[in-house]
C-alpha cells in the first residue's frame, strides 16, 4: 500500500484581519453593561440597596452568591 506525505509548500502565510475598533466597541460596551447589571444582582440585590421587592432576585441567585463569595446570611 504506498503511502503518501504531504510537503509543505511556500505559500504566504495567513495573515488575520484587521478588526476596527469602531465595530468591537459597541458590543464590549454592551457587554460591560450587562456584566455590570449581573454582578449587581448576584452581589448587591438585597437589604436596602434592592430595586426588586421581595426575595425572589435572592433566591434565584443565592447558590451564584455562594460560589462567588459574597455573604448573603
Amino acid at each position: 500500500m504506498a503511502q503518501t506525505v504531504a510537503q509543505p509548500t511556500a505559500d504566504t502565510p495567513a495573515v488575520p484581519a484587521k478588526l476596527p475598533l469602531r465595530t468591537i466597541a459597541p458590543w464590549a460596551v454592551f457587554l460591560g453593561v450587562l456584566m455590570l447589571v449581573l454582578l449587581y444582582f448576584v452581589g448587591a440585590e438585597q437589604g436596602a440597596t434592592s430595586v426588586v421587592n421581595g426575595t425572589d432576585v435572592h433566591e434565584w441567585v443565592h447558590d451564584a452568591r455562594h460560589l462567588l463569595g459574597f455573604p448573603c446570611h
